[in-house]
């Protein structure tokens, strides 16, 4: 039976901005490396928050991404 091991949690934000002249609004990416395995949706949740108080675009979406290697 196949087995899966978490090997890394990245965080990436997305913001939403809207630049003048522009009907739509863009949306940027930032993503965050060396995310603790262990944090919970919570955890990243706050954390996210807080960097997004840091940026004067708002926070559109917030995504946890997981990278598993897959042994036998």
């Amino acid at each position: 039976m196949a087995s899966a091991f978490l090997k890394s949690t990245r965080l990436k934000l997305v913001f939403e901005v809207f630049t003048e002249g522009m009907d739509k609004p863009v949306y940027k990416n930032k993503i965050f490396s060396n995310i603790h395995r262990d944090a919970n949706a919570d955890q990243l949740y706050q954390a996210a928050q807080a960097i997004g108080a840091l940026s004067e675009h708002p926070i559109w979406a917030i995504e946890r991404n997981d990278s598993f290697d897959i042994d036998a």
